[in-house]
C-alpha cells in the first residue's frame, strides 16, 4: 500500500510521542504534536482531524505496513507503546524496501574512489551490509562503530533544517555541570561529529559568543521561524582545522607540538595520522619523531594519553610538564586505592595499639587543593590585627567549607564506615608547625570534647570557653568512644616535629604519676606519615611532639568522631 509523506510525518511523529515515557498523551495532544510536525516540515496549517489520527493509530496497529505497533490506551485516556523498547523505526525491510535500497546503491557504487565523493564510501558500505544482511538473514559482515545508548539524535532533523533555512532555535540545555537546564535563544552554524558523539557549533542569541553544545546534552529543539540566524564572522569549514577533536580556544595560536612514538606504535599513527598537519621528522630503528600544528585542548591530551608509555612529548616544555602532572596525578590515583583487608587491620591495630598509619588516603591534587584553599583564607582575613599571624584555624568547615567536599573523599568515607560508623563529627581543626618552630607538645591524653553551651552535669568538668563553645572533660566512657583522624598536608618526619606515641596507653585515663613513669620507661613510635596520609588514633593514647630540627612545615587538619550521646540538656558543638 503506498503511503503518501504526509502520513509518514504523522506516523513518524505518533512514534515519537509514544516511545516518549516522561509524558502522558492523550488523543487531543497527539493530534495537537501531528499538526505542529505537518506545519513544520510541510508548510501544512490546517491542522490534522481527530479521525485522521485515529485512522493513523489503526493503521500503526494493524500489518498492513509491517508496523504492527503494541499501542495501548491507559486509564481509559493515554496512548502509549505497551513494549517501552518498540518503535516502527526497528521494523524489519520489506521487500520492496530492499528493492529501493539496493537501486541507491547501485547508483552511489558509481561515485566510490571519486576524490569528490570520499565521504561517499563509508555509507555505501553501510547500506551494502545492510542489504545483504536483510537479504540472507545472516549476521552482518562488516561492524561499524556505534553508540546504542547516545542520546540526542532526535535532535539532528531539525537543527540540519534550521540551519538550512537560517534560522534560529530555542534550546534547552544541560551541561554536565549544571543542576537543571537552561533555555537560550540560538544560532546554529554547523553539526559536527567526533568518535560517535555529535555537536552543535553555532552562537548565542546576541550572536557575539561562539559555543559548542553537545547534542546529548540537549533535552529539547524547537524552532523559531520568526527569527533568522545571524552570519558567523568566521569560516565554519575551516572552525576546527587546527586542533584534535572539538575543543577550540578562541584566541588561543597553534603551536608545533613534538613527539616521540616508539617503533610498535609508528606504523598506527603514520597510517592514522592523530591530526592532518601531523609531519613525520625523524625516524630510526627505536621509534618516529612527528610534529603536529595543533592548538592545546583536552582531546589531544586524551590521545596521546592513550597510548601510555609508547608516546612521549618531547616539545614544547610547558605541554610536557602538562603531561607529567597528569601521568603523576593518574598514578596517585591508583596509589592512593584502600583494600578492605587494609581497612581490617587498622582497625585491629586501633583496637590493640590505640593508632595506625595509613598512607596515600589522599592524592597529591586533593592536598594541594586543601592547602590552597586555607592559604587563601589566611590571605583574606587578619586575624591578629599588628601582631603575630595565626597558624591554626578552629572551626574549619564553617570558615573553610570548600575543603569538606576534599577531606571527605571516597577513601575517607570507607575509612569511618570501618573504624567509626554512624560517627558525628565533633570537631575540626588545622595547624601548621611552620620551618623551624621552637614549640612542642609535651605526653599528654587529649580528653576534652566540645559542647554548645555550658550546662553543670555530673561527671563533666573542667570548663574552658574556646571561640563560641566550650571544652569539657567529659566521663571516661565518652573517650573511648572517640576517634581522632589527622589528615598530613606534608610529609610528617622525625626532624619536623611529627608526633610521638606509646601504644598500648589508649585503654585509660592516667594520672600525672602514671604518664611519667610510663614515658620514662618506655621507647616511643614515631609516626612518620607521608604527604597525603592519615593518622588515626584513641584520644587516651599518650602522645607528644619535639622542637622541629627542619626547614620543613608540618600542616595537619585534626578531626574528631563520636558515636557517643550527651546526656539531657547538652549538645555537640556544631563550630566545625
Amino acid at each position: 500500500m503506498p503511503v503518501n509523506r504526509n502520513a509518514l510525518v504523522r506516523y513518524r511523529t505518533l512514534d515519537n510521542c509514544l516511545r516518549n515515557r516522561f509524558r502522558k498523551w492523550t488523543l487531543e495532544d497527539l493530534i495537537d504534536a501531528c499538526s505542529h510536525a505537518l506545519y513544520e516540515y510541510e508548510g501544512i496549517d490546517k491542522g490534522v482531524s481527530r479521525r485522521t489520527v485515529q485512522m493513523d493509530i489503526q493503521m500503526m496497529r494493524s500489518d498492513k505496513l509491517g508496523y504492527n505497533a503494541p499501542i495501548v490506551v491507559l486509564e481509559k485516556r493515554y496512548y502509549t507503546y505497551e513494549d517501552p523498547d518498540y518503535s516502527i523505526t526497528n521494523i524489519p525491510l520489506t521487500d520492496q524496501d530492499l528493492l529501493k535500497l539496493t537501486e541507491v546503491t547501485e547508483i552511489l557504487r558509481q561515485f566510490k574512489g571519486f576524490t569528490h565523493f570520499q565521504d561517499l564510501d563509508s555509507m555505501v558500505n553501510r547500506l551494502e551490509d545492510k542489504i545483504y544482511t536483510a537479504k540472507t538473514h545472516r549476521e552482518p559482515i562488516i561492524d561499524f562503530e556505534k553508540n546504542e545508548n547516545l542520546r540526542g539524535l532526535e535532535h539532528i532533523d531539525p537543527i540540519y533544517k534550521a540551519i538550512q533555512q537560517k534560522h534560529c532555535i530555542l534550546v534547552k540545555y544541560q551541561s554536565f555541570k549544571a543542576r537543571r537546564a537552561q533555555e537560550m535563544r540560538f544560532h546554529p552554524f554547523l553539526l559536527k561529529e567526533f568518535r560517535n558523539r555529535w555537536f552543535l557549533l553555532g552562537a548565542n542569541h546576541k550572536g557575539k559568543t561562539t559555543m559548542l553544545l553537545a547534542l546529548d546534552r540537549i533535552t529539547a529543539v524547537s524552532p523559531l521561524k520568526d527569527m533568522s540566524c545571524c552570519q558567523p564572522a568566521f569560516d565554519v569549514q575551516s572552525y576546527f582545522k587546527d586542533v584534535v577533536g572539538v575543543t577550540v580556544n578562541q584566541g588561543d595560536k597553534p603551536e608545533n607540538i613534538i613527539l616521540f612514538v616508539d617503533r610498535s606504535n609508528a606504523p598506527y599513527v603514520i597510517t592514522k595520522p592523530i591530526h592532518p598537519s601531523q609531519k613525520v621528522l625523524e625516524s630510526n630503528k627505536f621509534g618516529i619523531v612527528i610534529s603536529l600544528h595543533v592548538q592545546l585542548n583536552y582531546e589531544l591530551e586524551r590521545e596521546i594519553l592513550g597510548f601510555g608509555p609508547q608516546m612521549k612529548v618531547l616539545a614544547p616544555d610547558h605541554f610536557k610538564r602538562r603531561m607529567k602532572s597528569l601521568l603523576r596525578e593518574a598514578v596517585d590515583t591508583y596509589d592512593s586505592e584502600i583494600s578492605g583487608n587494609r581497612l581490617k587491620q587498622s582497625r585491629n591495630r586501633l583496637q590493640k595499639g590505640g593508632y595506625d598509619i595509613l598512607p596515600n588516603v589522599f592524592t597529591t591534587r586533593e592536598t594541594d587543593k586543601m592547602k590552597h584553599l586555607i592559604s587563601r583564607y589566611f590571605n583574606s582575613v587578619n586575624e591578629n590585627p599588628g601582631g603575630k599571624k595565626s597558624m591554626s584555624i578552629r572551626q574549619l568547615l564553617q570558615k573553610v567549607p570548600a575543603v569538606q567536599p576534599l577531606i571527605f573523599n571516597a577513601n575517607m568515607d570507607m575509612l569511618l564506615a570501618e573504624l567509626a560508623p554512624g560517627a558525628r563529627l565533633t570537631k575540626a581543626i588545622y595547624f601548621d608547625k611552620p620551618h623551624l618552630s621552637n614549640w612542642y607538645v609535651t605526653w599528654h591524653q587529649d580528653i576534652t570534647i566540645n559542647v554548645k553551651e555550658r550546662i553543670e552535669t555530673e561527671g563533666f568538668s573542667g570548663w574552658t570557653s574556646k571561640e563560641g563553645f566550650f571544652a569539657v572533660c567529659p566521663p571516661e566512657e565518652y573517650l573511648h568512644q572517640t576517634l581522632t583522624i589527622r589528615i598530613h598536608l606534608d610529609d610528617s618526619l622525625e626532624s619536623n616535629g611529627t608526633l610521638k606515641v606509646i601504644p598500648g596507653t589508649h585503654k585509660k585515663r592516667l594520672s600525672d604519676d602514671d604518664i611519667q613513669l610510663i614515658t620514662q620507661n618506655t621507647s616511643p613510635a614515631v609516626c612518620e606519615i607521608p604527604k597525603g596520609g592519615v593518622q588515626f588514633m584513641k584520644p587516651l593514647l599518650l602522645h607528644a611532639s619535639s622542637k622541629s630540627k627542619a626547614q620543613r612545615s608540618r600542616r595537619v587538619i585534626h578531626l574528631e568522631f563520636s558515636n557517643a550521646e550527651l546526656p539531657e540538656g547538652l549538645e555537640w558543638s556544631e563550630g566545625l
